[in-house]
Parts: C-alpha cells; structure tokens; sequence
C-alpha cells in the first residue's frame, strides 16, 4: 500500500476540484482525503496501489474543467495505513 500526497497549485478553489477529485477518487478506489487550504491551493492524500495513485496523480494535473492547474507538489511513502472512503475535509 502506497500513500500519495499532494498539494494543487493554479486556480482550484471555486472551480469544484475537491467534489471532483473525491469522485475520481473514488472511482478509483482509493481512500484518503482532499481540502481546500488557505493559501488558495488544494490539498490531498491518497492511499492505494502506486500504480493507481500514479494514474490519480495524473489525472489531479487536469482537474474539472474550470480548474487551471500549474502545478502538483508530490510527496510519496508507504503506508500500512488504509483509511476507509474518500472524503472532503473542511
């Protein structure tokens, strides 16, 4: 199990990127948790399978269709944690 963390950068907040990163996600089923943070960016973990995460990593460069990402700060580990669903955090 691998642990994915990740801070969004561009214009993501307003653009509804938490509502549609937790559908991704989920679709996918990973578990975790994305949140907007104060600086205006978005932030998220993930756990799975890292070739999964790599393929939600991806996808977190594309965003909903309002969002304009610049750029996805990552940070990887293992994790024998396994967090159950996907959830938005206030």
């Amino acid at each position: 199990m691998a642990k994915l963390h990740a801070i969004v950068k561009g214009k993501v907040q307003g653009v509804w990127y938490r509502a549609w990163a937790q559908d991704l996600a989920a679709s996918m089923n990973l578990s975790g948790w994305v949140r907007n943070l104060n600086d205006g960016n978005v932030e998220t973990e993930a756990y799975g399978e890292r070739a999964v995460l790599e393929t939600f990593l991806e996808k977190l460069y594309d965003g909903p269709p309002l969002a304009r990402v610049a750029e996805v700060e990552t940070a990887w580990a293992e994790s024998g944690e396994t967090p159950s669903g996907f959830r938005v955090r206030r």
